[in-house]
């Protein structure tokens, strides 16, 4: 096991240090906030010689992605960011790394889509990503988005795996915030990281074609074929963080719980928000009750087994959602009772939205949906008909 120094940096720093200690070839961004920071810091790197690399710039969040499918299928290292309105200017060129099998890595510095406009964090950007068939983690600290970064690298490029992978951070809280964390000795990371050489990369030398048109005889053979591959990069993933945890000390799981021991209620989180949500579960515990936390750490591919198993002993699920399907409810709590559908019809699932656009959420916030979703949980054993619960509107 290695051990790095102890720095203070800022959660956007801390991901450019990860990109730099992969020895990435091609950068192409464009600059959004709250991901503007992670780009600026790499711009430097590059400027300065502590990057060899190209920083191709571009007048567009869609063009940066296209450049970057460019450059990874000619067979080079490559990352880029973006954020809210952003990834959705990119939008239409993530499917294509994916159908493609190009291992490009991203970060999306997480943030509420317009309108009204705001930079603040929510998570409305992520769940519109939900199904472009990549490998997607969240982060809930700048040590994490540092550790995920390089563990991006290493799942995306593995010749048994070959998607794009992306690591959400939550926007200011983790991209502005400057946090103690441990980083590794550059020659580790490099180790731990295999050099990158895609099996088909293109060539001059024997030119193809790529991503051409595919009519429906074939389509659908080919969007099976990218399903089952990418199922089976679940094994790679867990491999690659067991690996990660063996080297570095830090270990990842795609579901972890938090004071889960003899939980009958639990509180379903993603993020950064985590973290403020175990302190409210501290107190809760401190009052007598018998609740834990669940995060979800890998979004996709969905950890369906492992989620099972972390709440085969609850008798109510709370879910709180930082999105908003409109005219549905919570998009993860949809998630949620699709993936228990048939399998838990006896846990009462309850689905709570709250930090929508930034808004903060308190710790008495917190606690009173614990609380109010276990009455709610009563509720519907009587069989009523609950809506979800939007938190924080003000009067």
């Amino acid at each position: 096991m290695t051990k790095g120094r102890i720095v203070g940096l800022e959660g956007s720093f801390a991901i450019a240090e990860a990109v730099r200690m992969a020895n990435a070839d091609v950068i192409s961004a464009y600059p959004i906030t709250p991901q503007t920071h992670i780009v600026e810091r790499l711009a430097e790197m590059i400027a300065d010689g502590e990057l060899d690399a190209e920083f191709i710039c571009v007048e567009s969040e869609h063009s940066a992605m296209s450049a970057c499918v460019g450059a990874s299928a000619a067979g080079a290292r490559v990352f880029t960011c973006s954020a809210g309105q952003g990834l959705e200017l990119m939008h239409e060129v993530l499917y294509i790394p994916a159908s493609m099998r190009l291992p490009v890595v991203a970060v999306a510095a997480n943030r509420a889509l317009s309108g009204p406009l705001s930079v603040w964090c929510d998570h409305s950007d992520v769940m519109a990503l939900r199904d472009i068939g990549w490998i997607q983690i969240f982060a809930e600290n700048n040590q994490q988005a540092f550790d995920l970064t390089v563990c991006a690298y290493r799942m995306a490029e593995d010749q048994d795996v070959l998607f794009p992978a992306m690591v959400h951070i939550d926007g200011f809280y983790l991209s502005h915030v400057i946090e103690d964390m441990e980083l590794p000795d550059e020659a580790d990371v490099a180790g731990f990281i295999p050099d990158y050489e895609h099996p088909f990369a293109l060539d001059p030398e024997k030119p193809v074609s790529m991503g051409c048109y595919a009519p429906p005889f074939i389509y659908l053979e080919a969007k099976m074929a990218q399903e089952v591959a990418f199922e089976a990069a679940k094994p790679k993933i867990m491999e690659v963080w067991k690996a990660f945890g063996e080297t570095f000390g830090r270990s990842y799981e795609p579901v972890e719980t938090y004071r889960m021991e003899d939980a009958h209620t639990a509180l379903l989180t993603m993020g950064s928000i985590s973290e403020s949500a175990m302190l409210a579960i501290d107190e809760l515990r401190s009052e007598g009750k018998e609740v834990g936390l669940i995060r979800l750490r890998l979004w996709r591919p969905f950890p369906f087994p492992e989620f099972r198993a972390a709440v085969k002993n609850l008798d109510c699920l709370v879910v709180l959602d930082r999105a908003l399907s409109y005219g549905m409810g919570g998009p993860v709590c949809g998630e949620v009772k699709a993936a228990l559908y048939d399998k838990r019809k006896d846990l009462s699932i309850v689905s709570f939205i709250a930090g929508i656009g930034g808004r903060d959420v308190t710790l008495d916030e917190f606690k009173y949906m614990v609380n109010r979703g276990e009455e709610k949980a009563r509720m519907v054993a009587l069989g009523e008909v609950l809506e979800p619960e939007i938190i924080g509107v003000r009067e």
